[in-house]
């Protein structure tokens, strides 16, 4: 997290869950760490929290009680539903970026990310 020269790092992990829970857990746990409506960027490589959010799905399958369109229940309800009202408090403008193409933040972020997979396979 970066606030104009203040930056503040947070990692967790979780030997039992997806990857795609952990980049949700990700983005709740930042906003979740801003203690006052913010304005934000949010950098990802995450294309299924970008999509998800920015093309609408994930409103749609909170309108549909968690129903995709294709009829199978939508994934990680427990995590939108964490998720939904901190993209309420907080202007949040999503950034994707390619995974492992070089930029900085997000080659940071993927160190941390190895660091606590490595943690978690050592319990």
């Amino acid at each position: 997290m970066r606030y104009g020269n203040n930056e503040k790092e947070l990692s967790g992990g979780d030997s039992s869950t997806t990857n795609n829970r952990m980049e949700l857990m990700g983005v709740i746990v930042g906003l979740s760490a801003l203690k006052e409506p913010c304005k934000v960027i949010l950098t990802t490589d995450s294309k299924y929290v970008v999509d998800s959010i920015t093309k609408g799905w994930v409103y749609d399958w909170q309108k549909k009680n968690w129903i995709k369109s294709d009829k199978k229940p939508a994934l990680n309800v427990d995590l939108w539903k964490q998720l939904l009202p901190l993209l309420d408090r907080h202007e949040v403008t999503f950034n994707w970026v390619k995974g492992h193409a070089g930029h900085p933040e997000n080659e940071r972020c993927d160190r941390l990310a190895v660091r606590q997979r490595d943690i978690y396979s050592m319990k």
